[in-house]
Formats: C-alpha cells, structure tokens, sequence
C-alpha cells in the first residue's frame, strides 16, 4: 500500500513554543487512524501539516505523494476532505443543506456564480441521504442542530471524492444520542473499502467507531504510540497519554475508558 501521510522528523515551532516536537508518522492507504491525546497535545496541528494548511518549521511532510514546500497546495487542497468547527463557523448559516454540500464541488464555501450539473447534485443528495440527511435538504444549515451540522460538514467533506479524510472532533457537542448515531454512521464509512484514508480527531475513545483501524497517541508535541488499535489502545499508553491512571476495555466492537477510584 502506498503512503498518504509522510512525517518525518517534524517540528512546528510557533513564539518559541514547539505544537510538534520531532514527530515521524506514517499513514498508509486504506487506514483508518484515531489521533488520541489531552487538550494542547497538537492533535489539531498534526490535521493542519496533513490537510496542507500548515507547514512543518523543520522536518518534511509528504501528503498524497507531494511534499509539503513542493507543490502546489491549491491543486494538492481538493484531495483532502476536512470536516471540523473551522469550516463550519465558515460556512453561510442562511444556505441550504443541499448548497452547503453541494459548493464543495467547487471548493467554494458560499454559491456564487457557478453552475452545478445534474451529477453534482446527485452526488450530494447520495452523500447526505447516507448520513440521515435526506429530509434536511433544503433547511437552512444555521437552523441544524449540533448533530445535524456534523453530518452535513461529512457529506460536504465527501463530495470532491477525497483521496484523505480528515475529521477534527466530529462527536464534540454531541449528546449521547446524537454521539452514537454519528458513530454508527462512521462506523458504516469506515468499513467501506471504497472509502478514503481516515484520521479523526478525539479525546475519548467512546468515540472509536468499529471500522477504524489504527491509533496515534500524542501529548506535549510527541507521539507516545502508533500502530495497530488492538496492540496500541491499552491501559498502559492511555495512562501515559491523559497523565492519570485509566483502565481501557474493548466490549465487541467498541472502546471504553475510567479512571481508577482515588484511594
């Protein structure tokens, strides 16, 4: 398989302060990768290097064959899918549910001029009737709920058939039941071979839907485990991850973490 992520020996250094401290990564075609790690560990930064928005202070970082410093982002961009509140909060709250998904075809956040073909929007119609959206079509995206949002920004993400998904804290915000049925929705996503490589953003392993297949764990800017979940995901690297002793089970196809009692 080939590689769609390359770091190798990175550092992002911003006002002296290291976000990434000399990290090297790989992620490989067809995986699915779970970033896990504390508030300001640089989970969010190491989305950033991979969807071509940030550039590494030192090191190198090949995204999709292309090295970053190298290409050109602009024609690198509509390879990756990203969904996270960044997009969102850039998103027009007054536009349809359909015209939100459907401006990603042309790497647009709000309708212009541009004039879709009949392919376009059944493409985004297929997208959101497999997130449960069919009936929100045309509701305006700023009148969703948190849940509702969160499945739009899946579906808008999907619609340049990205070669890398990139996913920041989707279930953030989430009750319990909006929670698990986004879950079982990523779950369906990745299990799908025809789907892209995936990394999602979280901090809590209740968030791990059965499909994925890999975990990073990250704290202070270094990475203290990566590889396969079912060796990597253990009471051991979780404790050393969120700095308190945890004990992590995995039931079926699912993940769960507690805290030891205070004695």
């Amino acid at each position: 398989m080939s590689e769609v992520l390359e770091l190798v020996d990175v550092s992002v250094v911003r006002d002296g302060h290291a976000l990434l401290d000399d990290v090297s990564w790989s992620v490989k075609e067809g995986e699915r990768w779970i970033i896990l790690g504390p508030n300001g560990a640089g989970k969010t930064t190491l989305l950033n290097l991979a969807s071509s928005y940030l550039f590494p202070s030192k090191g190198t970082a090949t995204v999709l064959g292309d090295r970053l410093g190298a290409v050109d982002v602009f024609e690198l961009r509509p390879r990756i899918g990203m969904a996270g509140i960044a997009m969102a909060d850039k998103l027009p709250r007054s536009q349809s549910v359909l015209r939100t998904v459907l401006t990603a075809a042309y790497g647009m956040t709000a309708h212009w001029q541009e004039q879709y073909e009949d392919v376009d929007e059944e493409r985004a119609r297929a997208f959101l009737d497999r997130l449960g959206m069919t009936e929100y079509l045309d509701r305006k995206f700023g009148t969703l709920s948190e849940g509702e949002r969160k499945r739009t920004l899946i579906a808008r993400a999907m619609m340049t058939d990205p070669e890398l998904l990139l996913l920041d804290e989707p279930a953030a915000g989430l009750d319990l039941g909006g929670r698990e049925d986004l879950v079982r929705r990523l779950g369906r996503l990745a299990r799908d071979p025809y789907a892209p490589s995936m990394l999602m953003v979280t901090h809590h392993v209740e968030e791990i839907a059965p499909g994925f297949t890999h975990v990073l764990m990250i704290r202070q800017g270094q990475v203290l485990a990566a590889g396969p979940l079912e060796t990597e995901l253990t009471s051991r690297n979780l404790s050393r991850c969120f700095g308190l002793p945890l004990v992590v089970e995995n039931r079926g196809e699912r993940w769960t973490a507690q805290g030891l009692p205070l004695s």
